[in-house]
């Protein structure tokens, strides 16, 4: 579990507000912007099968599915850390769940308009 990861999910929030309301759309005299660096375009995928995290640059990162991290997290040897690292990777996982709700949900509104 990479530390990408957690910035892909501390990053959602503020990509999936600028999306809902439309902020950074466009500069000066409707010239378009270039998205701000490390913009969350698209997650596909759930906990069981892992994410894909899709970035407006073309780039992508994948995290491992939900049984890989809990593999991982079962070799630390003490059951504090093991427990955190499970909660660590679920909150990590809702988080990118949410923000693929969201940007669903976004696109869906756009098309309907």
């Amino acid at each position: 579990m990479g530390r990408g990861i957690q910035t892909v999910v501390g990053g959602a929030a503020a990509a999936v507000a600028l999306c809902l309301v439309g902020a950074g759309t466009s500069g000066a005299a409707g010239v378009p912007q270039a998205p701000a660096p490390g913009t969350i375009v698209a997650v596909y995928g759930d906990a069981a099968n892992g994410f894909e995290v899709e970035y407006a640059d073309g780039s992508a990162e994948y995290t491992t599915t939900w049984s890989e991290a809990r593999a991982e997290c079962s070799e630390y040897d003490r059951r504090v850390q093991r427990v955190r690292c499970r909660v660590s990777v679920r909150t990590r996982y809702a988080g990118l769940a949410a923000t693929r709700d969201a940007l669903a949900y976004q696109e869906e509104r756009l098309t309907g308009l």
